[in-house]
């Protein structure tokens, strides 16, 4: 051994790509930390989902004592938190 250290920087592997609209998403449930780590949902951690979902502020199943969310419960709690926009006023 020379006594060099190779630095190599870890890479961390993408998210899996997921398209709700196929027909084997709904059939997937994913835990808060896949939610979280895909962006599927608006919030910031693991935790504060699993927090929403105890208090049953937002759709998820609860498998086996388990908190998961399906395509649908995730389609729902998008339309949920979606903002309309304002009518257009007369002119």
């Amino acid at each position: 051994m020379t006594g060099k250290a190779t630095t190599q920087t870890p890479t961390r592997p993408d998210p899996p790509a997921t398209d709700l609209a196929l027909p084997e998403a709904e059939f997937r449930r994913w835990t808060p930390e896949e939610v979280i780590e895909m962006r599927l949902l608006p919030y910031r951690s693991a935790r504060v989902l699993k927090q929403k979902c105890y208090k049953r502020e937002i759709f998820h199943h609860r498998d086996g004592g388990r908190i998961t969310f399906t395509a649908e419960d995730l389609r729902k709690e998008n339309a949920r938190t979606a903002v309309e926009p304002f009518a257009k006023a007369a002119v």
